[in-house]
């Protein structure tokens, strides 16, 4: 990928930004015709579920986006269905083999399945969706991540592909299992994208979009190809489905206790007891595989490229304190980069994260030279004030993050750091970001594999770079094991070294961990059978309504 590329993909991050500035109506929803409230799912209905994020494409092989993956479970099947935290199952393939060189993937393809604008699924549309994923003019954000190896996909008959990779990559089936890789028609794939249309195998099938405010989904009525490890076979039970964005966590809950909607994503920590108290009401909860939401330390820019400070910063920071009474006992604090849902969490490498202790943070930032102190309280040193920049964006603030980053500069003007936050319009947000000109930058980043890691602290991986590394950390160790955990066949192999760089990052400080991303779902308590994968996102598939 060329750098022109991997920053015209980033342009198009910082574009997307700005969509969500945009509030949405609330639907009602009609019964399900039949059934009754026993227990028993009953088929029909329509339901509305409100999310707090918004996307520039529905095509899960160009956008990012949380809400992406969301939508695109319901309308994209995968080649497999990831079914525990190492375990694969068959989906749209039967079966598959793996060369001795870990560099081939040869996978049998479930006949008679069809995607819902009448083209027939085989190994054309296989090889279709992923050099559609990476071709340069898709500008995909996040999937060619997932299959950075990919060298070619070859047709040997309807039935069977298989798929060339440039290096053994473990992580690949995880990859293959995100909705983020399902297989898309390939029909819809050849129009332009302007006239891109959202054309899968899955249980529903697209019906409309306005951008910016709901996505709406009808029942795919000839589906057959449910995962292996699903809860029943079939078409789904709902007859209707619509995705609202509504970013403010106050209407969202509203709509939920008013009766207008019968779902939503993201409810604030503060309200969940009084849902959880109400029988009109029920709240899922799954804490969230992957990288937690951290404050990332930019070791190339200002004081935090200083080891010594950011050690302070670690050290003069009380977050379990904070995370505690910002998230009313919801959200657990985190302790490490990666949430202990994650395979290969290592619960050893928290011992690399420094404890609260403020007179530690004095000390090492008098040791950094950041000896005097101004009129204000804050560190100086050959006349400059210490103050980190930590860029803020309001168009995405969520789960309260405006209020924990209130309290965590509070924190850490009594060690004597200024901790500025400059509300940025989307534009500059992402020019700072693709220039490195922030000290601190906080981000989370959802994924049921260790190989996140890669993805957030290797060298390769910057932002302009196409990655999530805004730590901008550069380490010739750190690569070695995040890339040598990739490449492994042998999972002890894997597990070790991401054990050792769990330890490393927090030992070098590139971070100070946040929260663990933990999702509370609000639904009312005829909305039954949602449920979340290995991966954190929900279900609708077994999801209906008692009458």
């Amino acid at each position: 990928m060329s750098a022109r590329t991997r920053l015209s993909r980033l342009a198009a991050v910082a574009t997307g930004l700005v969509l969500l500035a945009t509030t949405a109506a609330c639907s009602s929803s009609s019964a399900p015709s039949g059934g009754s409230g026993d227990g028993s799912p009953v088929s029909g209905g329509e339901v509305t579920y409100l999310v707090d994020q918004t996307q520039l494409t529905l095509d899960p092989g160009v956008s990012p986006a949380t809400v992406t993956g969301l939508v695109g479970r319901t309308i994209f099947d995968s080649l497999v269905v990831q079914s525990g935290p190492t375990e694969f199952k068959p989906w749209l393939a039967t079966r598959w083999e793996i060369s001795a060189d870990g560099r081939e993937y040869t996978f049998d393809l479930k006949p008679g399945v069809t995607f819902t604008d009448g083209t027939p699924f085989d190994a054309n549309a296989v090889k279709a969706t992923f050099e559609h994923i990476v071709n340069p003019a898709s500008k995909s954000q996040y999937a060619a991540s997932l299959i950075a190896p990919f060298e070619s996909a070859t047709v040997v008959n309807d039935s069977i592909v298989k798929i060339t990779l440039t290096q053994p990559f473990r992580p690949f089936l995880q990859a293959l299992s995100t909705p983020y890789l399902g297989i898309q028609s390939p029909k819809a794939l050849a129009l332009p994208a302007s006239d891109y249309r959202p054309i899968g195998t899955g249980p529903f099938s697209f019906v409309s979009w306005e951008q910016q405010k709901d996505i709406t989904l009808t029942r795919n009525p000839a589906y057959t190809s449910a995962p292996s490890n699903a809860s029943h076979t079939g078409p789904a039970y709902l007859q209707t489905l619509r995705f609202n964005y509504v970013p403010e966590d106050a209407t969202r809950y509203g709509a939920l206790t008013s009766g207008q909607v019968q779902g939503t994503a993201s409810v604030p920590p503060n309200r969940v007891g009084s849902l959880q108290s109400n029988d009109r009401f029920r709240v899922l909860k799954t804490e969230l595989p992957g990288v937690n939401y951290n404050l990332f330390l930019n070791v190339k820019n200002g004081p935090t490229s200083d080891p010594l400070v950011r050690r302070a910063v670690q050290s003069a920071i009380d977050i379990p304190a904070l995370v505690r009474t910002v998230y009313a006992g919801q959200y657990a604090a985190a302790r490490s980069s990666l949430s202990p849902t994650t395979p290969d969490y290592d619960a050893a490498a928290e011992s690399a994260l420094p404890a609260y202790d403020p007179e530690k943070a004095k000390a090492l930032l008098s040791q950094a030279g950041w000896t005097d102190t101004d009129a204000d309280g804050y560190r100086t040193r050959d006349g400059r004030e210490l103050t980190l920049t930590w860029p803020f964006l309001a168009l995405i603030n969520r789960d309260q993050r405006d209020v924990l980053g209130q309290a965590i500069q509070a924190e850490a003007k009594k060690v004597g750091i200024r901790i500025d936050r400059p509300n940025l319009d989307a534009g500059t947000y992402g020019n700072a970001v693709l220039k490195g000109d922030y000290n601190i930058l906080d981000s989370s980043n959802a994924r049921a594999d260790a190989d996140i890691l890669r993805f957030s602290f290797a060298s390769d991986q910057t932002f302009p770079q196409g990655g999530a590394n805004v730590a901008q950390s550069s380490s010739p160790e750190l690569d070695g094991w995040l890339h040598e955990a990739a490449r492994t066949t042998d999972a002890a192999v894997a597990a070790r070294d991401y054990a050792l760089a769990q330890a490393d990052v927090l030992r070098n400080g590139y971070l100070l961990p946040g929260y663990v991303m933990t999702s509370f779902v609000g639904t009312s308590s005829a909305l039954r059978g949602v449920a979340f994968d290995v991966q954190g996102i929900a279900q609708f598939y077994g999801a209906w309504l008692a009458t």
